[in-house]
């Protein structure tokens, strides 16, 4: 330690209260064997932020210099209140009580722990249980959306407090929020990850132009690969002419096979040759919706024909990367049955191609 009067350190030592906490702030010269209160950062502007020193680091002489070029000539030694949590322990028990057990919890990081999936699905967010946390003050929780597609590793929501010390009394409300709703939905958390299945699907591809082999085939490659990418495939893929009592014949062909859906691609406008959504119809299917509020994949149907989805899809799915299509499959992979009720909101925030 260095040579420092009495007075000197007498001076530069505070008390302060917050709640019935207490910071004491001592000069980094005094603060040999004492812990940190708090993770400290460093930020080397395009090169490097994290954590520097974790909370609880017993500090060294050796440490001083590098507390010096961070800024901190003064740290703070933390006496928590009877009432009170640290920043990373409310943090960890608000994870743990929305959590799903298939989500991963990060380790405590600057008031801060992240929840990351272990497995591909779908996440499953109750928004009302994440605005009744955010509006309780001093803690945060932030989340993807919901039915958004998650990937292993991929975080799913963070909780954070927002100052050094936090109330008890607040995550104790974050913990009753998670109890009461998973009383509600079979214990089911606030927070999780729906998996989703791996389905065969059977893919027919219509169009006279494709049948006659005037053109190639651009769907069968684009919709195999969306598929792939959620773990499912294309099982086999036809092809039909523009005519209604074929392509009703190759989607009860389909039907037979045992698919777990049935994609018919091509043929979904409003053009006098293109008879795809009248087929599906008189294949027997009930249709849930021809068209959706959502810019691009407007032209999509989706149906059921025997419980098993069915939907013709527009040619936006052959070149865009994301459409109605891209927003219904992940659904119907976690098990969805798809309703109007599920087409109606696609709207909202669904104008994607200008």
């Amino acid at each position: 330690m260095t040579e420092r009067s009495t007075e000197q350190t007498e001076l530069e030592q505070k008390t302060i209260r917050q709640g019935t906490s207490l910071l004491r702030e001592v000069s980094v010269y005094d603060a040999v064997g004492l812990r940190l209160a708090h993770d400290l950062t460093q930020i080397i502007p395009g090169q490097f932020k994290g954590r520097l020193f974790k909370k609880g680091h017993l500090i060294s002489e050796a440490d001083i210099p590098s507390l010096l070029d961070i800024g901190k000539e003064h740290i703070y030694i933390l006496e928590l209140g009877d009432g009170e949590l640290h920043e990373d322990d409310a943090a960890l028990a608000m994870a743990l009580a929305l959590a799903d057990e298939q989500l991963v919890l990060t380790e405590p990081h600057e008031g801060k722990v992240s929840l990351k999936s272990q497995i591909l699905g779908l996440a499953e967010i109750d928004k009302d249980i994440v605005d009744a946390v955010n509006a309780l003050g001093e803690i945060a929780l932030a989340t993807v959306k919901r039915h958004a597609v998650i990937r292993p590793g991929n975080p799913v929501a963070a909780t954070r407090a927002i100052p050094l010390v936090v109330p008890k009394e607040k995550v104790a409300e974050v913990e009753e929020l998670a109890r009461q709703y998973r009383l509600k939905h079979d214990g089911a958390a606030p927070l999780r990850v729906r998996p989703l299945r791996k389905a065969r699907a059977g893919l027919l591809t219509t169009g006279s132009e494709v049948y006659e082999g005037r053109i190639k085939d651009k769907f069968g490659p684009a919709v195999a690969a969306k598929l792939a990418e959620l773990g499912s495939e294309v099982a086999e893929q036809r092809f039909a002419p523009d005519n209604s009592q074929v392509i009703v014949k190759e989607i009860h062909f389909m039907l037979a096979q045992g698919y777990d859906m049935i994609l018919v691609t091509g043929g979904m406008s409003v053009d006098p040759d293109d008879r795809t959504p009248g087929a599906i119809r008189q294949a027997g299917a009930d249709i849930v919706s021809y068209g959706t509020p959502m810019l691009p994949g407007s032209m999509l149907l989706m149906g059921y024909i025997q419980g098993i989805p069915i939907l013709g899809l527009p040619g936006c799915v052959m070149h865009d990367p994301y459409t109605s299509f891209d927003v219904l499959l992940p659904r119907i992979l976690a098990g969805d049955t798809i309703t109007k009720a599920d087409i109606v909101p696609l709207g909202y925030g669904g104008l994607l191609s200008r």
